[in-house]
């Protein structure tokens, strides 16, 4: 990476800082907040300084009272490796509850900033430093990026999913079956990308002379973090598989039992659309978003098809039927976001596009985004 890409990977990052702080101050003076409920450090913080404390609303809660209490009834759901970060480095910002959300927040944006980084350096090992530089601003103007910059495991998952692969793909499988467990302690999606990496080294018909001789074995590590996880589930509630069987308490318009992709969309388009209160503005908003990008996705991986790495293409296809499994597309925006071959897919059909086209989806893609920063903001679900 020469200093002028790193320097572009900069100003993107403190332009998008920038913006999503500018939405923030925006949403608290014009939108009305939803209700007492869902706000980072609970309503009687938030309300006395809502542009600290809305970095943490939704599930940011669960993730400070993990860190600070340890868990409790229904936030198996929340993987470990966050909350226990920000544990560790809340030591560095004082004491208190609000400690813990600067320990977040900060741990969000910096390990974003590596992220892009990191995205470059992995874009750039197939790619030309144009995809690399489109890639980076369509992971920053995607309507749910705002949540890098909050209380949430995106920024972490993103960082060592990234450094897992990227250091697969430079052989150093040591240091990769070692972040690999960071990311399978951070996200149940670190499994997918456990499961393409496989798939990509029997693409490449190692023999077990090889196997042993390059020390392929080391990525083996990485299975660590869930299996340890499922560990502490089964002995603290007999359930080792808690952290999806909770879904159904905790998500709306979940189902107990798993539900095919076609039955989803049949849910959304003959069922949920048309009964919608169209005076409802957030919930048309939200509602539209999820179904949105679901198409998004199924047209991505259509086109994509046989054009791009397996490896990142059934990368996308894991990431994108796994949340659908309970009937839902209510987390899929969220859980976009940090599926990076969706933007370098991207990014290959934008750099063909005339630069004036690109500019207005970007634009478009910023203005969702704004909407969805400002609801989220206000206690209105998103994702």
């Amino acid at each position: 990476m020469q200093k002028r890409d790193f320097w572009f990977i900069l100003k993107s990052f403190v332009i998008w800082r920038i913006a999503i702080t500018l939405v923030a101050v925006l949403a608290i003076r014009y939108i009305p907040v939803f209700s007492q409920n869902f706000f980072g450090g609970k309503y009687i913080n938030y309300i006395t300084n809502p542009l600290f404390w809305g970095w943490a609303n939704f599930d940011g809660e669960h993730y400070l009272s993990i860190a600070i209490y340890g868990y409790k009834d229904l936030q198996q759901a929340f993987f470990p490796a966050y909350p226990f970060l920000m544990n560790i480095f809340s030591n560095f910002f004082g004491s208190g509850l609000e400690s813990y959300l600067w320990s977040g927040a900060v741990l969000s944006n910096v390990l974003l900033l590596g992220s892009l980084i990191l995205l470059w350096k992995t874009v750039t090992l197939d790619y030309s430093t144009k995809i690399a530089k489109l890639a980076i601003i369509s992971l920053l103007v995607f309507p749910t990026s705002f949540y890098f910059g909050a209380v949430y495991t995106e920024s972490l998952f993103l960082f060592s999913s990234l450094l897992t692969y990227y250091l697969y793909r430079r052989n150093k499988y040591l240091f990769s079956g070692l972040v690999g467990i960071l990311m399978t302690l951070t996200r149940v999606y670190g499994i997918f990308v456990l499961f393409v990496i496989l798939i990509d080294v029997l693409k490449n018909k190692p023999s077990i002379i090889e196997i042993v001789k390059q020390k392929i074995y080391w990525l083996g590590l990485s299975i660590l973090g869930p299996l340890t996880y499922m560990w502490f589930c089964w002995k603290n509630y007999n359930d080792p598989f808690a952290f999806y069987n909770l879904q159904t308490l905790v998500g709306e318009q979940r189902s107990n039992y798993l539900i095919l992709l076609p039955q989803v969309f049949y849910r959304y388009i003959a069922k949920i659309i048309p009964n919608l209160d169209w005076s409802n503005f957030p919930i048309v908003f939200t509602t539209i978003l999820e179904l949105s990008i679901a198409i998004l996705l199924l047209i991505i991986l259509i086109l994509s098809f046989r054009k791009i790495r397996w490896d990142y293409w059934i990368y996308i296809v894991l990431g994108y039927i796994l949340p659908s499994l309970t009937g839902s597309f209510s987390s899929l925006p969220r859980y976009v976001v940090v599926l990076f071959p969706v933007f370098v897919i991207l990014s290959l059909y934008f750099e063909k596009m005339n630069k004036y086209l690109r500019l207005g989806i970007y634009l478009s893609l910023a203005i969702i985004a704004v909407i969805a920063q400002a609801l989220f903001f206000r206690g209105y679900f998103v994702s």
